[in-house]
């Protein structure tokens, strides 16, 4: 066991600098599409009749149970074997629960066809990666969407699995994977989803809720300050604008985001042609433009780099002493 602790900070470290590097290779198989096959199976058999919220309890466990035991397994097979073997099957299952370079490539995606003035391809390419509507969208709704997915994914995608591999290694990252998965394809306050994905949305809230209040924490505190705003103005409007937000949890991360650029995010948008106005969040004293969005991707970068270095930092303390 003394051996394993030690071990398991090297897997997150390679883990994270292979996700940084490498990412998420298209042609390479990826766990998440296999949950999300699972998923859609039992969400054909069990989303329907009565009963609907208890058998989305029964999805949310039935599945976070397989993956746990898959990955627990594999996991101790491999230390077993080896701990160099143990360390690199478990960073590469890690690596593989992040979301660094293919959160930056896909925001970069909708940036370079919007600089160069492609708003069809723009629009396009931000389809991919959020869930409103973008057919019709201007400029500025472009760039709005494309930081607030940066933002909130920041925690989602980056901190918030690293945050459980640190607590529980690769079974910590996948039990939150498979959760985060659960609450993106059934989550929905929708007719179709409304009582079936109640467990699986609560639970995303409660597992992001400790990781999402640390980055945006870290964001306000770490990244430039761009809207050259004094730090007592921009943290009480974090503050403010964190709680207005329907999220429990994304508020945290997008209203940090909008005070560090003295941006305004948040307003009206369009899902599956349902109109949705959320309150506006940040200050707004910046017009928003495309450069915001690498301004976001660089704040992703740098939590993402000091969340790491933190929770390394307090779990070998933990480790000296206990």
């Amino acid at each position: 066991m003394d051996k394993l602790i030690p071990a398991h900070f090297i897997a997150i470290a390679i883990g994270f600098v292979l996700d940084r590097l490498i990412g998420d290779p298209p042609t390479w198989p990826h766990p998440v599409r296999w949950i999300g096959s699972f998923i859609t199976k039992l969400t054909a058999v069990l989303n329907k009749g009565r009963f609907r919220t208890l058998k989305g309890a029964i999805i949310l466990f039935t599945t976070v149970f397989f993956v746990f035991i898959a990955v627990f397994a594999i996991v101790i097979m491999a230390y077993q074997l080896h701990i160099v073997t143990g360390i690199l099957i478990e960073s590469l299952l890690i690596a593989a629960g992040l979301s660094q370079k293919s959160l930056r490539d896909a925001a970069l995606a909708v940036h370079d066809p919007l600089v160069a003035g492609d708003l069809p391809e723009a629009r396009t390419k931000l389809s991919w990666i959020v869930g409103r509507d973008t057919e019709k969208l201007k400029a500025n709704d472009i760039v709005r969407g494309t930081i607030e997915t940066v933002s909130e994914n920041t925690s989602d995608g980056i901190t918030a699995p690293l945050f459980w591999a640190f607590l529980f290694g690769a079974p910590g990252v996948w039990i939150y994977k498979t959760v985060n998965t659960l609450d993106s394809m059934i989550g929905y306050k929708d007719e179709r989803y409304d009582k079936f994905g109640t467990f699986s949305a609560r639970a995303d809230d409660l597992l992001n809720f400790i990781p999402a209040r640390i980055t945006g924490m870290l964001i306000i505190l770490n990244t430039p300050n761009e809207g050259n705003l004094p730090f007592l103005k921009r943290f009480t409007g974090w503050s403010r604008d964190a709680r207005r937000h329907p999220s429990p949890n994304s508020g945290f991360l997008e209203a940090a985001t909008a005070w560090q650029l003295g941006i305004k995010l948040g307003g009206k948008s369009t899902y599956r042609g349902i109109a949705s106005t959320r309150p506006e969040i940040g200050p707004g004293t910046v017009p928003l433009t495309a450069g915001h969005i690498k301004a976001a991707i660089t704040q992703m970068h740098t939590v993402a780099l000091i969340f790491w270095l933190m929770m390394t930092a307090i779990g070998v303390f933990v480790n000296a002493i206990a």
